[in-house]
């Protein structure tokens, strides 16, 4: 019994952070547009609250439970991590959502959903491609095209899921944070607050093509939590992977941690700096301004 309310709370956590995509569109719900400096400056603080959280975080941890002195395990999951976002990147890069969600519609609504993410690109080219793929595919409502793009959101998603779960493996031990009646680990409280607040400029990313589709701001708010409900799935996961084979902790850490950092320096830097183009310097100053801003934030909180 005691398992399964264990499971229950990962499972709430990373629902947690899944619903805190939604929070991306609601700027929209009060104005027309949003600030690409305040959006750099959202990435920034996103890329350095998740930087600090696997470091000081997942790492450290890895290296407690590292034994012998060497942490092999946990170097191994640092390059486990890394080489499935990697391989997951590439897999995806082959995938054209937008062809699966053009065949699915007419010629004038393909139109104009090309039309649309004309705009989003011309407006300053918010975003990557693929944010304007996913949100073209969910504005469509295909099922098959939705089944399609919960499959890639599934594979993109994990990594976050595996932090949240991983850092969960103490839940129920001595000196962690009493929660509902359960004894939480301090670094699963700071992993669920780290990717929550990642999610929503992740969540803001996919609103933004989507408004220039004209979709309604509540299925906006909806189709931002979809890209991330594989995440509570992957945090049960990994949180029973490490509670039935506790030797694979430092491996489980590792491979979380270096997947986060691989995220940040592949999609979320690279997101934020695209965003910040047309801004002067680039967007280099709002960037580092969030960066810091994060991992000033986290660290003291990591080590209380």
């Amino acid at each position: 019994m005691a398992l399964v309310e264990n499971l229950v709370l990962v499972f709430v956590a990373g629902l947690v952070t899944a619903l805190a995509t939604g929070l991306g569109a609601l700027p929209f719900f009060v104005v027309d547009d949003f600030s690409d400096r305040w959006n750099v400056a959202l990435w920034g603080l996103a890329s350095g609250i998740m930087v600090a959280a696997s470091l000081f975080g997942l790492v450290n941890e890895g290296l407690a439970y590292a034994s012998g002195g060497f942490p092999t395990l946990m170097v191994g999951g640092l390059l486990a991590g890394v080489l499935l976002v990697e391989v997951a990147d590439r897999a995806l890069d082959a995938i054209d959502i937008g062809k699966h969600a053009d065949e699915e519609s007419d010629g004038s609504e393909t139109d104009d959903h090309h039309h649309a993410d004309e705009e989003v690109h011309a407006d300053g080219g918010h975003g990557h491609d693929d944010h304007a793929m996913e949100a073209e595919a969910i504005a469509t409502g295909n099922l098959k095209t939705l089944v399609l793009v919960l499959g890639i959101l599934t594979v993109h998603s994990f990594p976050e899921g595996v932090a949240i779960g991983v850092s969960f493996a103490e839940l129920g031990f001595e000196g962690g944070i009493p929660i509902l009646g359960f004894s939480v680990p301090l670094l699963a409280v700071f992993m669920t607050v780290a990717i929550s607040i990642h999610n929503v400029p992740e969540g803001l990313a996919i609103s933004i093509p989507m408004r220039a589709m004209d979709v309604s701001k509540w299925r906006m708010v909806g189709a931002a939590v979809f890209s991330s409900l594989p995440q509570p799935i992957g945090a049960v996961v990994a949180f029973v992977f490490v509670r039935w084979a506790q030797e694979f902790l430092p491996f489980g850490f590792g491979f979380a941690a270096g997947a986060m950092i691989y995220l940040v320096a592949t999609e979320f830097v690279p997101e934020a700096l695209e965003t910040g183009a047309d801004l002067p310097g680039d967007g280099y100053k709002e960037l580092l301004a969030g960066l810091v801003a994060g991992v000033v934030a986290m660290v003291p909180l990591m080590y209380v």
